[in-house]
């Protein structure tokens, strides 16, 4: 069940992407993508780590039936960072039901 929602959240963030204009055909550069940073903050931008980072590890993660993290925030740096970009606040709002699906205690 878990799986399954969490695949719903990733494809609706999928298309908030791309009706936002914000879908890219183009993958950031290796160095990028090797960034340690939260939210590989330093070297993209942030709809650009969940294209291109965080939906296909997730993804792989459902794949593979692995553990899910427990523990996420991505909403609160969403919110910090299209604060003035009403147009993403649907976006921001789906991130933070997949937020909340993940931080629930299983």
């Amino acid at each position: 069940m878990l799986y399954s929602q969490t695949r719903t959240k990733l494809a609706q963030i999928s298309d908030c992407l791309r009706q936002a204009g914000l879908w890219s055909t183009t993958a950031p550069s290796a160095q990028a993508m090797e960034s340690t940073a939260p939210f590989a903050c330093d070297l993209m931008p942030l709809e650009q780590w969940l294209q291109f980072i965080f939906i296909p590890r997730m993804q792989a993660l459902i794949d593979a039936g692995q553990p899910l993290p427990s523990q996420i925030a991505i909403a609160p740096m969403a919110q910090h960072v299209w604060q003035n970009m009403g147009q993403l606040q649907l976006l921001i709002g789906v991130l933070n039901e997949l937020d909340m699906l993940l931080n629930e205690p299983r």
